[in-house]
């Protein structure tokens, strides 16, 4: 009888341990297009169920879940808990709401950082018990940590600002919006960052690239691979992308028989190991004849999504400004893409633009992208031009981002120093201008494979 109940009892505690246990499960996320692969900035994961999100930034593209498979309690929450909320929204666009729970009054710090490390803005303060509310307003950069640090306890969460190159965005700063009394009525930090899971929830992965965006859902039973699948163009055949000597990454599209970079080239180093001149003086830069590169207005933050500007006489400099195997195109060979597309400009521009008539991720205000007013880009081929601006010699200006676009070729007009070959899409006209432009002007680069 004492042996039928003590297997008994044994057999009820297994059934509790099984039931009770914690499992997980590893989903690792990739992209492509037509079997090649696709370089992604970051992935989203919504919980669509419990209404939580975090974020994958990569290299890092695996997320551990944890869950619990039966009876239990997965970690309870209650009023002695320190817990700082993820931001929401996550992304965000220019402003984020992030909540922090005391369970008594303290003296807080919060520093956020940018993913370099550099401090960007600070805030201390003596806080009261209860949920405490916060507005953090961003720069230009993407990616932002915030340290929240108790007398006992520091928290940090992973922002990603999908707004960073709006031009003249202010400074980052923190606002202290309020506090109420209550008990936490919000997840806590280790829910949020360890990402609130139970087995059947749905979910929703948005993956993001330079330039676009797109999600899969569904509710994972496993450890699984998902694949996000990007269309609109066809990576050149066993070259998806390709580096430059400052290991900047380009994307390949394949149009006709020409293999092209799908973004302006961002380099500041000669295939060789020279550096390119950064000329910013508006003196130095009217009088050269020699290479040199800017930023737009001057500001590293347009580098992601324009690429340099660079005069024709970096493009045809001997030290070569193209990764190895790649060169600035010709006038004919510019030629030659127009003859396959037909040469209609919506054709070879992004879709990207503010209000656009497509919808879904061609609708943005987040740069690269066209005016508002611009002709509505098809981008049949893949091509995706961007309205770069461009920088003028005889004043040293910049003028018409988000308006137009201009790339050098390598052929010169004549020997007199106005006269280069030039390609120019504007946001108001729907073909493409082929004309000869002044040396010293600033313009983009794309390269094309020899």
């Amino acid at each position: 009888m004492k042996t039928k109940i003590l297997l008994s009892i044994l057999a009820l505690g297994l059934i509790i341990s099984a039931f009770g246990q914690k499992s997980s499960m590893e989903l690792t996320f990739t992209a492509g297009n037509n079997g090649q692969y696709v370089p992604m900035d970051s992935i989203l994961i919504e919980n669509l169920t419990q209404v939580g999100d975090t974020t994958l930034y990569t290299p890092d593209t695996v997320l551990v879940l944890e869950y619990i498979t039966g009876i239990g309690d997965n970690e309870a929450i209650d009023e002695n808990t320190f817990s700082i909320s993820q931001n929401y929204p996550n992304p965000f666009k220019g402003k984020t709401t992030v909540n922090l729970y005391l369970p008594e009054k303290e003296n807080i710090k919060i520093i956020c950082r940018n993913i370099l490390g550099s401090e960007l803005v600070h805030y201390e303060n003596i806080l009261n018990r209860g949920n405490n509310y916060f507005n953090f307003y961003s720069g230009n950069e993407s990616y932002y940590l915030l340290t929240v640090t108790g007398k006992q306890t520091s928290r940090t969460i992973k922002m990603l600002n999908t707004g960073s190159h709006i031009a003249n965005a202010e400074k980052c700063k923190i606002v202290y919006t309020g506090n109420n009394g209550n008990v936490n009525g919000f997840k806590s930090y280790e829910a949020n960052n360890g990402f609130g899971f139970n087995f059947g929830d749905e979910l929703k992965y948005i993956a993001y690239t330079d330039v676009e965006e797109t999600e899969i859902i569904d509710s994972p039973t496993g450890s699984q691979i998902y694949t996000f699948q990007f269309n609109g163009w066809t990576p050149c055949p066993g070259i998806s992308t390709v580096s430059d000597i400052d290991a900047n990454v380009y994307n390949t599209v394949q149009i006709g028989s020409q293999c092209w970079m799908k973004e302006n080239l961002k380099t500041t180093t000669y295939n060789n190991g020279t550096q390119i001149p950064n000329i910013i003086e508006t003196d130095a830069w009217q009088n050269l004849t020699t290479g040199a590169y800017v930023w737009y207005n001057n500001d590293i933050s347009w580098k992601d999504p324009y690429g340099a500007l660079y005069n024709w006489y970096a493009a045809v400099d001997v030290n070569e400004l193209c990764p190895t195997g790649w060169h600035v195109p010709t006038k004919d060979e510019w030629t030659t893409l127009f003859s396959y597309t037909t040469s209609e400009g919506k054709e070879l521009r992004s879709c990207r633009m503010v209000n656009s008539p497509q919808g879904g991720s061609c609708n943005t205000i987040k740069h690269p992208r066209w005016h508002e007013n611009s002709i509505n880009g098809t981008d049949d081929y893949g091509f995706s031009g961007l309205p770069g601006g461009h920088r003028v010699y005889y004043d040293g200006a910049f003028y018409s981002v988000g308006f137009s676009a201009f790339w050098w070729t390598s052929t010169e007009h004549s020997s007199y120093e106005y006269d280069a070959w030039s390609l120019q899409l504007y946001f108001d006209f729907d073909y493409v201008f082929v004309s000869y432009s002044g040396k010293r002007l600033g313009y983009s680069v794309r390269c094309l494979k020899n």
